[in-house]
């Protein structure tokens, strides 16, 4: 089974953003401190015997930078280790970026957080790989955690951090108080919009108008773009909108993170779960409408291994599914009338459905309508190897009509993650 890719973080997306803005907050005027490398964070020997050093074009410019980004999502942990090329007076451009991840997420060692650890310390070899040990000591190393830890007790989240902190410090990176946190949700869609138009030139010049985000990770989605209809700007709940300040240039934003929404767990609601339990005792088969009359299997999610049964025969599969994600949704999404104005780039699992439903490829991304999830739900309601695509689609469906995009007209650009875009873009 495929790891899903949620930014992320970002996957990608955010990972970008938060490693400029710490480097803009941390880095300048900074002395690297030279500390003593751990045994188990020696350089590297490479073919030539020697090791990991700058390749002779890196040496003739001189002008790169590094940053080590984690992304601890719901599903899994992922590592992006971003080399940047500086030049007076421009903005930073991405020269190369390496990817990597594992699972399960950092979530699943709540009640053992010391074990989390080993992948961190995985995922650090791979920093060590692919940047020179002359700048270990001057790249940052920055861990975001998402929606997965969001969703913990507050302790246990503590808990996890805290052995993911102890980690960094013993390397040979550059690791301070702040490098390791929790990411809110509404700061997440934003790192991600900033992420995808930082690559599509959107940032740079006026020229290039910027594009709106959707991500959909396991336990949160996010939508975020750039009203340009003052009616959005002062009929939307004040903490859906956001100003900053980037490459001399102010944006006000549109963003807001629906946790409980992600795919994960706006699944277990719509077959009648609730996050957080069950509790001793309680039963672990969930009925729903929208799996097939006959179907019976096992699904796991937080670490509760659930019985999952598809109802008595009756009414259409999709119309009693469709209810059932309504009813999930109703109250809890807050329609953006401009959106349907705006273009819009999709991510993560809203990239993996449409794979799976065989709408875009599965390497290069591509664009489908909102309305080619209907079509598809509706043909593949009755499904019995892949059970959950028809209410994964459905809720994609819905969350996307609740948001305002007409059936009809609107495209969504899907990558996997920004990678996958930004691979594209250099291959033109």
């Amino acid at each position: 089974m495929r790891l899903p890719k949620i930014a992320s973080i970002f996957v990608f997306l955010g990972c970008l953003a938060a490693y400029l803005m710490f480097v803009k907050h941390h880095y300048d005027g900074v002395r690297p401190a030279i500390s003593k490398i751990p045994p188990h964070f020696r350089p590297r020997l490479g073919l030539s015997g020697s090791p990991n050093r700058p390749t002779s074009s890196e040496v003739v410019s001189g002008r790169f930078q590094y940053g080590v980004m984690f992304d601890a999502g719901s599903t899994g942990t992922r590592i992006h280790v971003f080399k940047f090329q500086l030049e007076d007076n421009e903005a930073p451009k991405l020269a190369h970026e390496t990817f990597r991840a594992i699972k399960p997420g950092l979530s699943a060692y709540a009640d053992d957080p010391e074990k989390c650890k080993e992948g961190i310390l995985e995922l650090l070899e791979v920093a060590q790989d692919n940047i020179p040990s002359s700048v270990w000591s001057s790249t940052p190393l920055v861990l975001k955690a998402t929606a997965g830890l969001r969703l913990l007790p507050g302790e246990k989240a503590t808990h996890l951090l805290d052995r993911v902190r102890e980690v960094f410090v013993e390397s040979p990176f550059l690791s301070r108080g702040d490098s390791v946190s929790i990411m809110d949700g509404t700061d997440e869609g934003i790192s991600a919009w900033i992420t995808v138009n930082f690559l599509i030139g959107g940032l740079h010049s006026s020229d290039t108008p910027t594009v709106g985000m959707l991500d959909l990770g396991g336990g949160s989605t996010q939508i975020t773009f750039s009203p340009q209809d003052e009616k959005t700007i002062q009929t939307s709940p004040i903490e859906y909108m956001t100003s900053f300040q980037m490459f001399n240039s102010t944006h006000t934003l549109y963003s807001h993170s629906y946790l409980g929404l992600g795919l994960m767990s706006a699944r277990l609601a719509v077959l009648g779960g609730i996050e957080g339990q069950p509790l001793e005792g309680s039963s672990t088969e969930l009925v729903s409408p929208c799996l097939a009359p006959e179907y019976s299997g096992q699904w796991e999610h937080a670490e509760v291994l659930y019985t999952v049964k598809g109802q008595k025969a009756g009414e259409p599969i999709y119309e009693s599914c469709l209810r059932k994600v309504e009813k999930v949704l109703y109250r809890k999404v807050k329609k953006a009338e401009e959106a349907k104005d705006i273009e819009f780039y999709a991510f993560s699992y809203y990239y993996d459905r449409a794979v799976d439903l065989g709408a875009i490829d599965e390497k290069t991304g591509g664009t489908i309508k909102v309305s080619d999830y209907i079509d598809t739900a509706k043909r593949v309601n009755t499904c019995k190897k892949s059970p959950f695509i028809s209410p994964s689609v459905q809720r994609n469906d819905s969350y996307s009509q609740r948001e305002s995009f007409p059936l009809s007209g609107s495209n969504l650009h899907l990558y996997d993650t920004a990678r996958a875009w930004f691979s594209q873009r250099k291959s033109i």
